[in-house]
């Protein structure tokens, strides 16, 4: 190995480890419908995630096919009460649908097996974040989710917090995700980026965002950094 040798991999949760659409989606659609609004597809919901709940309850309320919805005095009541009743009924069904994609252990295990060190990054809010960490990757090493005090991706907050805990630096780290937000985020941090094509975002759009590596099968996790530590 070179000086490029790889200390720490960072992972995004949603659409990288996690399908989580499905539950996302009835999250959504539970609030939605609660308060009289309509509900949105799976697919709408899948362009709506990738910047944390907040967002994803403000694109859903307030932003429709064609841009963004006005409502008046009613926004920040609804958006409150949304967030809320989301956030009641994902803390209790955040793992009725949601599975890890198919070969994700197995790259997980060959990451480690490595002797580097892992992480999960993500948007999601902390308490889901460290649920779904403990359901269904026990064997990563930290998982740092959106809370007070930590901003969303693309800030540093999150990978700075979790490459302190695990004692290693950006210049030595890869981050890998399905989107946008990672990318910047990975650029923001100084880090190499691997995009996966599994998740929430069509190829033709990661690249456009241009990563280092695109991967399209988990298989593929070891060559792509063996890659990336000898450039």
């Amino acid at each position: 190995m070179t000086d490029n040798q790889i200390k720490a991999v960072i992972f995004d949760l949603d659409g990288t480890l996690l399908d989580t659409l499905d539950d996302l989606t009835d999250a959504v659609n539970h609030a939605l419908s609660a308060l009289g609004r309509e509900l949105l597809s799976r697919e709408r919901v899948r362009r709506f995630v990738g910047n944390g709940v907040p967002k994803l309850i403000e694109r859903a309320l307030f932003y429709t096919e064609s841009g963004k919805e006005e409502s008046g005095g009613e926004r920040p009541r609804l958006f409150d009460e949304c967030l809320r009743l989301f956030t009641q009924y994902y803390d209790k069904h955040n793992a009725d649908k949601t599975k890890p994609y198919n070969g994700i252990a197995d790259m997980i295990c060959a990451v480690k097996a490595q002797g580097i060190k892992t992480a999960i990054v993500t948007n999601k809010y902390d308490g889901a974040a460290q649920a779904l960490k403990s359901r269904f990757f026990g064997g990563i090493d930290v998982a740092v989710g959106a809370s007070d005090g930590i901003r969303p991706k693309p800030a540093t907050d999150g990978v700075d917090k979790a490459l302190g805990i695990l004692g290693v630096d950006a210049a030595r780290s890869v981050y890998v995700g399905d989107g946008e937000t990672d990318v910047a985020t990975a650029r923001n941090c100084g880090m190499r980026v691997i995009a996966v094509s599994w998740g929430f975002r069509d190829r033709d759009v990661l690249e456009s965002l241009k990563p280092d590596i695109i991967i399209d099968d988990p298989s593929e996790i070891t060559v792509a950094l063996d890659d990336l530590a000898r450039a």
